[in-house]
């Protein structure tokens, strides 16, 4: 894993594309070691709010040195990265966490999950295990990426189309399967081989629950709230079947051994 660094970036774009959720693409060298389903860690300029905010990574684009985060304004930090403008600098801590093991994806039938603010990291993965290509409407790809929403602000969804075969579940039943992830499952018959996702506690539960009925691994990135981002502090643990070398005690740190696992080895 490549040496986390504080840098400074910055901002080439950035928008409202939904209610509270805003896409930031950034200029930065840390572009160049990133990996789908790693995140950073980005700091608020007000000095009240010292703690930087980890936010994950939606696509890369190495060459150009561009990261793009999609974040849901959550509280004081995220709601003053809202008020950025392009052109502004920002501090930037990364690259942090492991990623999905794209490895793990190949020449299979696979399922992405997202749900709510689990969506972003899904489309760098969706590039990464489609080889970069866009394979949208041909019907040949072996990715089926399943989205959840509140609604009907289906933000990333054409985004996603371009890597794989969407289908929609959100929880007014306003556009495609009305309720969750698991739901779109069962209404269309899906099956596969191996499951990535990222989203919601309860989510992720179902999903544990489902690749274990179905004989079937499942890589999942835990949302969570952290601290320092580094694996110093200890406020982002959760519950595993082995030992951390770290702490002595069957947990594993977020931050820095997730955010994703597979599934059967955390307790959640």
């Amino acid at each position: 894993m490549s040496q986390k660094k504080k840098v400074s970036a910055v901002i080439t774009a950035h928008k409202e594309i939904a209610p509270a959720i805003f896409d930031m693409q950034i200029q930065t060298e840390l572009a160049k070691e990133a990996k789908a389903g790693q995140f950073i860690a980005l700091y608020p300029k007000n000095e009240s709010t010292l703690l930087p905010r980890p936010i994950s990574i939606c696509e890369i684009d190495e060459k150009r040195e561009k990261l793009r985060i999609v974040y849901r304004i959550a509280g004081k930090g995220t709601r003053e990265f809202s008020t950025y403008k392009e052109g502004e600098a920002v501090s930037v801590l990364g690259i942090l966490g492991n990623g999905f093991p794209i490895e793990a994806g190949k020449e299979k039938k696979i399922f992405l999950m997202g749900g709510g603010i689990g969506i972003p990291p899904m489309l760098e993965l969706a590039k990464e295990l489609s080889g970069g290509a866009e394979k949208a409407g041909n019907g040949k790809t072996g990715v089926n990426i399943i989205l959840g929403y509140r609604d009907a602000q289906l933000f990333l969804k054409e985004d996603l189309e371009r890597y794989g075969n969407v289908y929609v579940a959100t929880e007014d039943g306003s556009i495609g399967t009305k309720g969750n992830v698991m739901d779109v499952l069962r209404e269309n018959g899906l099956q596969a081989d191996v499951i990535f996702a990222c989203g919601p506690m309860p989510m992720l539960r179902a999903v544990k629950n489902y690749a274990k009925e179905q004989e079937i691994p499942a890589y999942i990135s835990l949302e969570e709230r952290m601290a320092c981002g580094v694996g110093a502090c200890l406020g982002c643990v959760c519950k595993t079947k082995n030992v951390d070398r770290h702490s002595h005690v069957n947990n594993a740190r977020i931050c820095t051994d997730g955010p994703v696992f597979e599934a059967d080895e955390v307790e959640i």
